[in-house]
Order: structure tokens, then C-alpha cells, then sequence
């Protein structure tokens, strides 16, 4: 099977799917990091189409960046200054060609994350 990557955002505060989230995709090359695509989260929490679809996927190191203080914001979180949680990077390494699925788990004051199926 081609490699792809994919993800999936829930709002575990609210106990439903992160809806309306920004995601950026950098390919690392060293320490600079190369912008592939920018989407938004849908009603499921998940984006409309693979992050790095099967005919673009290479292997190396990546990073997803979620946009969580914006959403927070849209979703009427009151926010403090700064907010605790704004911009949250999460970089990888992709080794193998096969699906990769790092899904964020999310709520005003933490996060986490891991390699899902």
C-alpha cells in the first residue's frame, strides 16, 4: 500500500470533533521547514482529503501545525493573554511507505497526541 498521511482533531473539552481547525504540513529538511499544503478540519474533525496523499508521500521528517487558539477563539473559549495553548507543532519522522495517522487530541489546556491507524 502507497504511504498517505492523515489526521484526525477532537475537541475532548466539549466531547466532539474539532470542527473549522487549520492545519499546516512542513516537509523538515534539516531545520527549515518547506509549507506542502494548508487545510481545514470539516465536521468530523477530519480534513476533506489525505495531508500528504499517496502520489506526493515520501518518507522523512514532518510537521503538523494546529492552529488551536484561533479555534478555541471561533468556539467562544473565554481566552487569557496569551493563551495557554495557541499554535501547537507536532513534528515526526515517516519511515516506512504505508498510512500514517497522527491524530491531535485537544482541550483549552493540553493535548496529546499519537500514531493511530
Amino acid at each position: 500500500m502507497p504511504g498517505f498521511l492523515t489526521t484526525h482533531v477532537l475537541d475532548t473539552a466539549r466531547g466532539r470533533p474539532a470542527v473549522g481547525l487549520k492545519i499546516e504540513l512542513f516537509r523538515m529538511e534539516g531545520d527549515t521547514r518547506h509549507l506542502l499544503t494548508t487545510l481545514t478540519t470539516n465536521d468530523d474533525g477530519r480534513t476533506d482529503s489525505q495531508i500528504l496523499p499517496a502520489e506526493t508521500f515520501q518518507t522523512g521528517t514532518y510537521e503538523l501545525v494546529f492552529h488551536a487558539g484561533d479555534y478555541l477563539d471561533a468556539c467562544g473559549v473565554p481566552a487569557e493573554s496569551p493563551r495557554f495553548l495557541d499554535v501547537i507543532p507536532l513534528r515526526f519522522g515517516m519511515s516506512e511507505d504505508t498510512h500514517y495517522h497522527v491524530p491531535l487530541l485537544l482541550s483549552p489546556f493540553g493535548y496529546s497526541t499519537y500514531r493511530g491507524s
